[in-house]
């Protein structure tokens, strides 16, 4: 089967904290439609909702609460409601959140890739195991089907060396290869292309901080001429803002005195930072940002607040930096999860901005639909600040038809 065929791609997008997934009916790079599409929430979160699913399928809608502990248990349910709708599949895409110095471009699924992919788990420990499980899932249900990965790093290779580089002696850099790399590339690439068709404005004449702000994780880009010059995220996906369970930006030194004084071992410290940190760690009771703001009148308010105000400080030190960094900026991007449905996040990181022209329109803010791209400035704002679902989706479809156009030529 050629990119010229009709071809039906699978493509799942691993959070750390949900499983998106989409069927396209693809013809070609221009004919793309959505067959079903859906999303697993809450996955392995500890909070007071339910874990469930979400699938829209000829248009009907289908939502069940069910258990749901890891990764490989929605991917497997999903693989199951696919085959019992007789829908075909014919390739399956993955995004991969980090493949290190290894990968630089998608590639298929085979017993050498899969090797490689494996030696990447250390590299994003909440990322790159979940999407290796779904992996071996697929290759569990559908062994005949092929699979192909995409990397969230690409969209950052545009990073100046002085801002990719870590001030450690050039032996150390050399011999471990650490520099930052940067994550949310897909969601990037995509709503940077958006924001362009939108405002009708070429990419050259934009300077964009954008803000992924997921369930799971959460990063902040500052973008110029449609190329990242810097992102909150570095060698892995822990630092920068603070996210559900994991830290963000931490004093090394803090892990060297866990360590040396109270014996605490690296998987111990990986497990503290990654799984039980962030907003899980400051509230006590949830990871999820819209149980913090459903509990600020309650009776954990006040670390409700505190962890609230937390994460909308972190993320307003990081905007301020890269409109320094670019010069100002003239477009403000809100997007995933928490960046389209949550007005009251947006409004708190928008307050007193006017010194770089951000002035949000509060009557716009709270009326922005999340499934559509809105404006929520007001008329006297020098910046124009966007609402933008993501749909990283979409990007790893496309990587997969152009990957399968090349394996097809090269074997003609």
């Amino acid at each position: 089967m050629n990119n010229d065929q009709e071809m039906n791609i699978l493509v799942f997008n691993c959070g750390s904290s949900s499983l998106n997934y989409r069927v396209y009916r693809c013809h070609g790079l221009e004919d793309r439609r959505v067959v079903i599409t859906g999303k697993a929430s809450r996955v392995g979160v500890t909070g007071t909702e339910p874990s469930s699913i979400r699938t829209v399928c000829s248009e009907e809608i289908e939502e069940n609460i069910v258990p749901l502990n890891n990764h490989r248990a929605a991917a497997s349910l999903v693989l199951r409601y696919i085959a019992n709708h007789d829908i075909r599949v014919d390739y399956i895409g993955h995004r991969f959140v980090h493949g290190g110095s290894y990968f630089d471009q998608s590639v298929f699924v085979n017993e050498q890739t899969l090797s490689t992919l494996n030696l990447c788990q250390p590299l994003a420990p909440i990322h790159n195991p979940n999407s290796l499980s779904v992996i071996d899932e697929c290759g569990r249900s559908v062994p005949n089907v092929q699979q192909y990965v995409t990397f969230d790093s690409a969209f950052h290779s545009s990073i100046p060396e002085l801002v990719y580089s870590y001030a450690l002696p050039k032996k150390i850099i050399k011999r471990f290869g650490f520099r930052k790399y940067g994550f949310h590339g897909l969601s990037y690439s995509y709503v940077v292309s958006e924001a362009a068709r939108y405002l009708r404005t070429p990419l050259e004449y934009l300077r964009i901080v954008a803000c992924h702000l997921g369930t799971g994780g959460s990063s902040v880009a500052a973008i110029t001429n449609g190329h990242s010059i810097d992102t909150s995220m570095g060698y892995t996906p822990l630092p920068g803002l603070v996210m559900s369970t994991r830290c963000g930006d931490l004093d090394p030194m803090l892990a060297v005195y866990l360590m040396a004084a109270y014996g605490y071992r690296s998987e111990d410290l990986v497990e503290l930072f990654s799984k039980k940190s962030g907003l899980l760690g400051i509230s006590g009771f949830s990871s999820d940002i819209t149980d913090i703001i459903t509990s600020l009148g309650g009776e954990e308010k006040e670390q409700a607040e505190l962890a609230l105000n937390m994460y909308v400080h972190r993320l307003r030190k990081y905007i301020g930096s890269y409109v320094v960094a670019l010069g100002g900026i003239n477009t403000l991007i809100f997007t995933d999860d928490i960046g389209v449905r949550s007005p009251e996040v947006r409004a708190r990181v928008c307050e007193n901005m006017e010194w770089c022209g951000i002035r949000l329109d509060k009557t716009l803010n709270l009326r922005a639909d999340p499934n559509g791209i809105f404006s929520l400035n007001s008329t006297h704002s020098k910046t124009r600040i966007l609402s933008i679902p993501t749909n990283e989706e979409l990007v790893i479809c496309t990587e997969g038809i152009k990957l399968i156009g090349k394996n097809h030529e090269t074997h003609r």
